[in-house]
């Protein structure tokens, strides 16, 4: 019976786009495809766009950088009422929310968004067995009960400032709910979201996924129980063109209209292109907390030392890749906080181009240059793999530079690259990288960096590769006060410890920071209401204010 329905609902958008005469249709190029679209198993740039027009994240910053509701009524706080500290059954300090669900959310099917969903989301997000990436931070939410249908209790087990951003998502349990209770370790592979992505029951946004065609691209069509401002585009097309250079082209071409700053062309590229064909497109450059760094691996013996970490980044003339390939439009990073989050603090240790400073780094570490090449006191060469997501033009050239300018001062490099469907699925998560590895993160307003480096956040197969510290960074100041800022709720007092986290970044260097990105917008003439947010959430979150121009 449900299959039937089901059907019968999805073929309703399908038929309204291709009966309507000026049905029109927006093509989006992306330079990555998503692991899986899983809203809590997948945790990706190219999932969240894509996601974020058909699926809502319970709470999320908006693009005034404002904590806003997507399936509540209001965000709770202290200041209305809403959250409270309270005492917990064992005595420990915790906060408890009280959340209700807006009446006017419906998944595709045409069924309301409840507590039900709520639960769902929940149990899965802190279950061992699924594997969730954010495991460990979900564990903060100790329980939650729900009161009726459209009201529930949220119990933090300690206090936190982020407390309103950990109010559980909604997972759809009158389809999901009995795969996860059937087996909940082999939910991550049962999931309609994997094996039925175009099922409409899977999605509450203003579109739901009708077509996907794995590494290739993904079709969204308005959601008919959609009762928020209706969407203007009949028809979304999310094509992936792995090579930026083959990207571009296929934009020239018209294959596509619009490439968006958080998974498009980088921005050296934008740049090139506005010179070009200036006057062809609208170009928007939106500075933000992109973070563009180097992994290291603490498995690596070499990497391993911190004088080996801080060589790296003494022979990387920084200021002037960020200065040839991107005009000094994007800032070389210090530490892993953008220069315009609120927490941002400048003193700390800088790390200027001297590559003599390197070598005698090196020989502090133990070794030796011979033939070139730094060795250590048992012959073996510095020789390190950097990696990155293939066919990134701007990434594959900064690998280049790296690897010259390494070779100054005896460090041998290898250029290993994977698609990023490979690199960011498995390689990562499960810490398979050997060296250096690549990548950018996008983070919240004010965010503390404990998925990545909190030493109980380092993916292992016992915990189900959950948590993001793929660097296998330890250490125990690090992690003290980690737990210390974030429980702590004077704003005064806790930019102080973000000063010190930042401090022993700097110094520590368990990643090698290299630039905060600027998204780079690439729009057609006819394209209006896209507003870039420079942080984790997309504009895609705001896709029912999008419109055409064209007549």
């Amino acid at each position: 019976m449900k299959k039937t329905i089901l059907a019968m609902a999805m073929a309703a958008p399908l038929a309204l786009s291709a009966a309507s005469a000026n049905a029109e249709t927006l093509k989006i190029g992306m330079s990555q495809y998503p692991e899986g679209l899983h809203p809590t198993l997948v945790s990706n740039v190219a999932a969240s766009y894509i996601l974020s027009t058909s699926y809502r994240n319970s709470v999320i910053y908006g693009k005034d950088w404002l904590l806003q509701c997507n399936t509540c009524v209001e965000v709770p706080t202290f200041e209305n009422g809403l959250a409270e500290l309270i005492t917990l059954e064992d005595g420990r300090e915790g906060i408890k929310m009280t959340v209700a669900i807006k009446d006017d959310l419906f998944w595709g099917d045409g069924t309301p968004v409840t507590t039900k969903d709520i639960l769902l989301g929940y149990n899965i997000s802190v279950d061992e067995r699924v594997g969730n990436p954010g495991l460990q931070e979900a564990k903060t939410v100790e329980k939650v009960v729900a009161l009726d249908d459209k009201n529930f209790e949220v119990y933090l087990n300690k206090v936190t400032f982020k407390y309103n951003t950990f109010v559980p998502d909604a997972l759809p349990a009158h389809i999901d709910g009995p795969l996860y209770e059937q087996d909940p370790a082999s939910y991550p592979k049962t999931t309609r979201y994997a094996t039925d992505p175009t099922n409409p029951g899977l999605y509450f946004g203003p579109y739901v996924l009708t077509k996907v065609n794995a590494g290739s691209f993904i079709t969204a069509t308005p959601n008919p129980h959609w009762k928020g401002k209706a969407p203007s585009f009949d028809e979304l097309i999310f094509k992936t063109v792995e090579n930026t250079a083959a990207l571009e082209a296929h934009l020239m071409s018209g294959s596509v209209d619009y490439l968006p700053g958080e998974l498009g062309l980088s921005l050296d590229q934008v740049q090139q292109l506005e010179k070009r064909h200036s006057g062809k497109f609208n170009v928007h450059y939106e500075p933000g907390l992109l973070y563009e760094h180097l992994d290291t691996t603490m498995d690596n013996p070499h990497l391993a030392k911190k004088e080996v970490r801080q060589a790296l980044l003494y022979g990387a003339n920084r200021q002037q890749l960020v200065d040839k390939l991107f005009g000094g439009k994007q800032p070389v990073a210090n530490t892993n906080v953008s220069p315009r989050d609120t927490t941002y603090y400048a003193d700390v240790k800088s790390y200027e181009y001297n590559p003599e400073k390197a070598k005698e780094l090196l020989k502090q570490a133990g070794y030796t240059l011979k033939k070139g090449v730094m060795v250590d006191g048992e012959g073996n060469e510095l020789h390190l793999e950097l990696m990155t997501t293939a066919g990134n033009k701007t990434r594959e050239l900064v690998q280049q530079v790296l690897q010259s300018q390494w070779k100054q001062i005896g460090v041998k490099v290898s250029i290993v690259n994977q698609p990023a469907r490979v690199y960011f699925g498995e390689t990562l998560n499960q810490r398979k990288h050997k060296g250096l590895a690549m990548f950018a993160w996008y983070s919240s307003p004010e965010s503390p960096p404990r998925t990545t480096l909190l030493s109980t956040n380092i993916p292992t197969e016992e915990n189900g590769w959950s948590g993001q510290n793929y660097i296998g960074y330890k250490n125990p100041a690090m992690d003290e006060l980690l737990n210390k800022v974030e429980k702590e709720l004077d704003t005064e007092k806790r930019n102080k410890i973000f000063h010190e986290i930042q401090k022993i970044y700097a110094e520590d260097l368990p990643a090698l920071p290299l630039y905060f990105r600027s998204d780079s917008f690439v729009k057609p003439k006819w394209l209006e209401g896209v507003t870039p947010t420079g942080h984790m959430f997309p504009s895609s979150n705001w896709v029912e204010e999008w419109y055409s121009t064209k007549k």
